[in-house]
């Protein structure tokens, strides 16, 4: 259940917000607190994860080719050392992924959380999610409702305030 969670969470992130709607918010999913509390941990570690791969990316980025499959240049870097090297860089993020799908079992998910979500929190040493409490209840069973939401979006971006400028008046 965690990982279904898990990740509707993680590919709300790519979702455009729909007007007329108002009920899909990217980055954002509502279910009960308990759940909501549950799933943090779980959403937490997976963002860790992505971040971790994130230097060994950049580290690959200097050998990789940007030649399309199957033609000459890129047969030619296949065969270089460069290739190796790319190779060698990537291993650890391959493994990382290949972690974060175990957990996941989405591949859509995993591509998110390691191409949006992991640059995207490669500033933050934690706290990657916010639980928000609702004040309304579900109908079937008065369940409390929440919202668990990661913490970089709109509203937490920080404006840029800009000092006003003070003209000094002529003497």
């Amino acid at each position: 259940m965690f990982s279904n969670m898990a990740a509707s969470l993680i590919k709300t992130v790519t979702r455009e917000q729909d007007p007329e709607k108002r009920t899909i918010v990217p980055g954002r999913i509502e279910t009960t607190v308990p759940k909501a509390k549950e799933l943090r941990p779980y959403v937490e570690k997976l963002v860790t994860l992505a971040r971790k791969a994130l230097p060994h990316v950049e580290k690959a980025a200097e050998f990789a080719t940007t030649a399309a499959k199957r033609t000459p240049e890129y047969v030619n870097w296949r065969k270089s050392s460069n290739w190796q090297n790319w190779a060698k860089a990537m291993a650890p993020a391959v493994a990382l992924r290949r972690r974060a799908f175990a957990l996941l079992r989405d591949k859509e998910a995993v591509s998110v959380l390691f191409d949006k979500i992991g640059p995207m929190m490669k500033d933050r040493n934690g706290g990657y999610t916010r639980i928000v409490r609702l004040a309304r209840v579900r109908q079937n069973d008065a369940s409390p409702l929440a919202i668990i939401e990661f913490v970089v979006n709109d509203r937490d971006r920080k404006k840029q305030r800009t000092a006003p400028v003070v003209e000094q008046a002529a003497n």
